[in-house]
């Protein structure tokens, strides 16, 4: 197992990646006063700018969604990335070589750097195919496009490119830039024969595969030419940085629209692809040689959202909550038998499952050319519940005219209703199988749907365990060599899953094998700071402290200090550091407090912004740090939130004068504490007490006094 990265390479990492280049490339931002940029949220739909960035602080806030970071958390949440996967991907931007505890590599196989190199190849391989395209070679490419419907400009948005007939033409123009012959061989540009390497793809029509961050990890490529043996379609063979079952073509072109829309569509083929996007349909993505399997549902869930262990709810509008993937398949056997291998995956992913599919047996390429997009757009919006498919595709294959044809067809159709695992759903099923079969008397068909379901037999702790893989049209396989995956029951008639100690949402303390924020296993009991489930960057949602209460004056006051203090600590004047425990009123933001004198207060902050060149970026993560769960989120906001203050020469006084401000409350709040204890005493009892507490007034009043002539 990989270890660690280590804790200094993620500060690096952090420090180095430039927040406003990172998220630049996904929103267009604009100046919003000192040192502040701002542009539409890309986590939900606004209309006016509410997503800050603070490239000064390094971290983000959406002031209407509530989303906020640092650049790490923005690459995993935009590109659906675990925590590893994005420090790598922010590593390989800045040039920083990642070091790992435990003797861990990046990536299984891969030695250090190596993974840069190969997709630096890849990036070199793509320009080199697109260069191609427009040579009077690439003619039958142009051609084979062209017929399809798509002009120059579908192909440049898409990248699609042409490998040329030579044997060696790619080769010479990597060798020419430095690659060795073990690198292209690794990144399966080339091939290894007996008489040498050349090029895998020749004379072909090529698309890059990207990664959800938009690098190039493979190629998908078309035969042209009669004089091919090969296969029609040739991808990019198993490499350490393309695996089939772990990419989808278009999720770079898809990100967008499957986190806005909460949904994904998921076709056959590259140029059914190009043809959704090109329709409007732009979450359409393509498995790549491979059924879609539970490795590309991590990726969606990543990206869609998962609504929790239900599916989704269809609405009468035909949207749905929780989300919805939506598979196309052909009208024919073919297409029937995808969708019997989709039911399988369905039910371990919670957005809701749904089949499109045109009857006369069109793929989405040819109905945009036949009928135009609107008829794409029309096949999408026509979808039909997985369930329902699944159940009438079987229905179809028997003849219901006659009391024969419904019994095989209730027979057949019955383990499909059974192998429902939702609860709720299955009954529901079970009363539509018997309209759709036209028996009256529903008890006979739910008395088949319980026949045809999982055995049951006690077990310990008073449990019931079933095993559902009877009524499953995958025949019960266990998923990618794993072990089955059978239902339980408890003895309070509540269904879980047994895949490694769930328990109604909830993860066995014993189970070394729940996941991490990336969806792997840990093999441990501990977890880093930035990996627990739990943490800034974790799966789990986290709970915030209640917002105070902005229209209190002194709230605002106190925010505002707390925000100057966080992005301009250098201007913030020693007195805050003179503040007590008790300086703040606001829960929320008293806790920021104690966070920031728990990371030491304006001298560490001004000697970490020393040490960056001018930069608050390790002094908030400090604070970050140091500050409890629910109170990072706040901590984020105050650090990215605007300032009413514009001018950059005007700031070292606006910063002076808020923090004085909120120092002269505190000095207002300890006199009256003190002119009410004095007027409780009795000066005759206890004249020293007496004379002591007015000294104290008086000492105060005075420092406030000159604290207002200074400001």
């Amino acid at each position: 197992m990989a270890g660690r990265i280590r804790r200094e390479d993620v500060e690096a990492v952090r420090e180095r990646a430039r927040i406003e280049e990172i998220v630049g490339a996904h929103v267009s931002l604009k100046p919003a006063g000192v040192g502040s940029m701002k542009g539409l949220c890309p986590f939900h739909d606004e209309r006016s700018p509410s997503f800050h960035v603070r490239p000064q602080v390094g971290r983000y806030h959406c002031f209407g969604c509530g989303e906020g970071g640092d650049v790490i958390a923005f690459v995993m949440k935009v590109d659906g990335l675990g925590f590893t996967e994005a420090v790598e991907y922010l590593a390989g931007r800045v040039g920083i070589q990642l070091r790992y505890e435990e003797g861990g590599a990046p990536r299984p196989g891969e030695e250090p750097g190596r993974r840069r190199r190969l997709l630096d190849a890849h990036r070199v391989a793509e320009e080199f195919y697109r260069e191609q395209l427009t040579t009077p070679a690439a003619a039958a490419g142009r051609a084979f496009l062209a017929e399809r419907g798509f002009d120059r400009s579908a192909a440049e948005q898409f990248g699609v490119g042409f490998a040329p007939q030579g044997w060696d033409g790619l080769l010479r123009h990597l060798r020419g830039r430095s690659f060795t012959e073990a690198e292209l061989v690794a990144s399966g540009l080339v091939s290894q024969g007996q008489r040498g390497v050349y090029d895998r793809f020749r004379g072909r029509l090529v698309w890059p595969i990207r990664e959800v961050t938009g690098e190039t990890v493979g190629f998908g490529a078309r035969r042209l030419f009669d004089e091919d043996q090969g296969p029609k379609y040739l991808n990019t063979p198993e490499t350490p940085l393309y695996r089939k079952s772990q990419v989808l073509y278009g999720i770079d072109l898809a990100k967008r629209d499957m986190q806005r829309d909460k949904r994904v569509v998921v076709v056959e083929g590259y140029t059914d692809v190009m043809a959704m996007h090109l329709s409007g349909v732009g979450a359409a993505v393509a498995t790549c040689g491979t059924a879609f399997g539970s490795d590309h549902a991590r990726i969606v869930r990543r990206l869609v959202g998962d609504a929790g262990s239900t599916g989704g709810v269809q609405l009468a509008s035909g949207t749905s909550i929780g989300g919805e993937i939506i598979f196309t398949f052909d009208g024919d056997a073919a297409g029937q038998k995808a969708a019997l291998r989709a039911f399988g995956e369905d039910q371990s992913f919670s957005a809701q499952t749904f089949v499109a599919v045109e009857r006369s047996g069109m793929d989405p390429c040819e109905l945009r050319q036949a009928k135009g997009p609107d008829a794409v757009r029309a096949l999408v919006a026509g979808r039909t519940p997985l369930f329902e498919f699944v159940i009438r595709s079987t229905l179809d294959s028997h003849d219901l005219r006659t009391a024969e044809g419904r019994v095989a067809a209730l027979r057949a159709a019955a383990p499909v209703v059974a192998g429902i695992r939702d609860a709720a759903l299955r009954p529901e099923y079970t009363r539509l199988l018997a309209g759709w079969l036209g028996i009256d008397d529903q008890e006979t068909v739910r008395r088949a749907v319980a026949a045809a379901g999982p055995s049951r037999g006690a077990t310990r702790g008073g449990e019931q365990r079933s095993d559902d893989r009877r009524g499953r049209p995958d025949g019960g396989r266990s998923e990618g060599g794993r072990g089955g995956r059978g239902d339980w029951r408890g003895s309070d008639g509540r269904r879980g899953r047994g895949d490694g100690g769930r328990r109604d949402g909830q993860w066995s303390r014993s189970d070394d094998r729940r996941p991490g924020p990336d969806g792997r296993g840990r093999q441990d009991d501990r977890w880093s700071r930035d990996e627990r489930p739990d943490g800034p960057y974790g799966d789990a949602p986290v709970a915030r402290m209640p917002a105070p209460d902005r229209r209190d004056p002194v709230v605002q006051i106190e925010r505002t200090a707390l925000e100057v203090v966080l992005q301009q600590p250098e201007h913030v004047p020693a007195q805050f550091d003179d503040l007590g425990a008790d300086a703040f009123a606001a829960p929320a933001h008293r806790a920021v407090h104690e966070a920031v004198r728990a990371a030491g207060g304006v001298a560490a902050a001004r000697a970490a912004v020393a040490a960056a060149g001018g930069t608050s970026t390790g002094w908030v993560d400090a604070v970050v740090e140091q500050a409890a769960e629910a109170v990072r989120p706040l901590v984020t906001e105050l650090a990215v939130a605007p300032l009413p203050e514009d001018r950059p020469e005007s700031m070292p006084g606006y910063v002076r004068d808020v923090v004085l401000r909120l120092v002269e409350i505190g000095f207002t709040r300890s006199i009256a504490d003190l002119r009410g204890r004095l007027q409780r005493m009795d000066p005759a009892e206890d004249t020293a007490a007496y004379q002591a507490a007015f000294a104290e007034l008086v000492a105060l009043e005075g420092r406030r006094r000159t604290l207002r002539e200074s400001a």
